[in-house]
């Protein structure tokens, strides 16, 4: 999806109720006008990120921007407060910067029965179109709600009530065998580095895929698919 570029066509969008992923302000700047979409930004927890003129100009190829650009998202972001009236069922993502995983992880997730799927700010990819067809319609049928700190949020969700179900290739319990309680949060982390240290240390079980061959992890997408259709089949009454 385009950027949409220049105080006018981004403060109208934002006014309309647009999605919208992200806003980047030229460091620096100020006015009224600039001002009241930062204001509305704020209101709907859009992230603002104030960078130099320079990434700006590169972000659109040198046409006028005025010094704003905002990135519209394929659908609107819920809040967490929205979806945790009787949810059973949250995924959490950490790190899942491809948009085709996230997609797919979407896809599994509201085929498996999940409320809704929690992705950080930073180390995430947006809601775009790419992911929308990855997700091949899903992202229209499940929340997803974005948050600033994935740990705090993590954090709150145990104080909830929850527990907190963490994959990691290393970890103690195999997937099929750890006890599931409810309600609960899955977490997944990207291939390669997984789940970050500090994440894990929020998880009250890391569980592992068993892996017959020499590949130590699966796709994301895939190993999402494994747990969460498990947590389906076996979920406390």
């Amino acid at each position: 999806m385009l950027p949409l570029a220049g105080i006018h066509p981004v403060r109208e969008a934002l006014r309309a109720g647009k999605a919208m992923d992200r806003v980047h302000v030229v460091r620096g700047a100020a006015g009224p006008r600039l001002q009241e979409i930062i204001d509305l930004c704020r209101e709907r927890r859009i992230p603002v990120r104030f960078e130099p003129r320079a990434n700006l100009d590169r972000m659109v190829k040198g046409l006028s921007h005025q010094g704003v650009i905002a990135y519209p998202a394929a659908e609107k972001y819920a809040s967490l407060e929205d979806v945790l009236a009787g949810a059973e069922l949250l995924v959490a993502l950490d790190g899942i910067e491809d948009p085709h995983n996230l997609g797919a992880v979407i896809r599994s997730a509201h085929a498996a029965g999940v409320t809704a799927v929690v992705i950080p700010e930073r180390r995430a990819a947006p809601l775009t179109e790419s992911v929308a067809r990855a997700s091949a319609g899903a992202l229209s049928l499940i929340p997803v709600v974005r948050v600033g700190n994935l740990n705090r949020t993590l954090e709150l969700l145990k104080e909830k009530g929850f527990w907190i179900y963490g994959l990691d290739e290393r970890g103690p319990e195999v997937y099929s065998e750890v006890q599931y309680a409810k309600p609960a949060v899955i977490v997944l982390g990207a291939e390669g580095h997984g789940l970050h240290e500090q994440v894990k240390k929020h998880c009250d079980f890391l569980v592992r895929i068993p892996m017959a061959g020499k590949i130590a992890s699966l796709n994301v997408s895939v190993a999402a698919g494994i747990v969460l259709f498990d947590w389906l089949r076996r979920k406390p009454a």
